[in-house]
């Protein structure tokens, strides 16, 4: 598919879900790939966004990613809700303890405190199929039930771009399923969308895959602009998420976080 193929797909998932649901939001990580989707929510809806984004705060992050977020957020106009699990930060929880309780306590528990907060039955996520194995699983329209729990395993059926309106806990849109890392970085060429700083090399070292500073690692790069990320990406056999921890530890260690409700 082109881009234009690519971007029509998109809106049209993202208006069909907005018109179906009456309480939206979106996550935002900041990242290249839920970036782009604010910028798809901006073309959808005539350059407002109509719903909160919701930014996961772990207090691990980046500084980049803080200060890439609130430059944004002003520019933007966004209304940015901030998820951090106060409780278990306090009492220490962090990366190095544990990755999977780490990520199901600072990410997917605080996700629930905010969810509960402000009762959203809709949520958009900017993950793709070609990101990683477990991904390729979604729908564009995937449930959740109380517990944030998915069932991989009993999707709803999508054909001819019918999209079911599931009853659950909340429904999550995944407007970008059909792209490609490849695609999302000529659409940001293409389009001038503003990217995190941590994407580009310095010193052969760059960021492909953002996350919380102690579970991620730069990739041998020299790629210090987009024109080069982009010539990169089409010779490249260096997976995507090579520098995240949660994909190199156990081989269902991604199935068992998104079966709790990870991103």
């Amino acid at each position: 598919m082109n881009l234009r193929d690519l971007e029509n797909q998109s809106i049209y998932v993202i208006r069909e879900a907005y018109a179906q649901f009456k309480n939206v939001a979106s996550m935002w990580s900041v990242g290249k790939d839920s970036t782009a989707s604010l910028w798809l929510f901006r073309k959808a809806f005539f350059g407002k966004i109509p719903f909160p984004v919701i930014h996961i705060d772990t207090g691990f992050k980046f500084k980049e990613m803080y200060a890439f977020r609130d430059k944004l957020v002003e520019e933007w106009g966004l209304n940015l809700l901030i998820a951090k699990n106060e409780e278990a930060i306090a009492k220490g929880m962090n990366p190095k303890i544990g990755k999977l309780d780490c990520c199901t306590q600072l990410k997917t528990e605080a996700l629930k405190q905010l969810l509960r907060k402000h009762k959203f039955d809709a949520l958009f996520l900017a993950i793709r199929r070609d990101e990683h194995g477990i991904r390729a699983k979604e729908r564009y329209f995937s449930p959740r039930d109380e517990n944030f729990t998915w069932d991989y395993q009993d999707q709803p059926l999508e054909m001819w771009d019918q999209f079911e309106k599931v009853i659950a806990g909340h429904v999550r849109i995944h407007p970008i399923l059909h792209w490609r890392e490849i695609d999302v970085w000529r659409y940001v060429q293409q389009e001038n969308i503003p990217v995190n700083p941590l994407y580009f090399a310095k010193n052969g070292k760059r960021y492909r895959s953002l996350g919380c500073v102690p579970c991620t690692v730069p990739v041998d790069s020299e790629a210090d602009t987009i024109d080069k990320i982009v010539k990169e990406l089409e010779t490249t056999k260096q997976a995507e998420r090579d520098g995240r921890a949660q994909d190199k530890e156990q081989a269902f260690m991604m199935q068992k976080l998104r079966a709790l409700g990870y991103m």
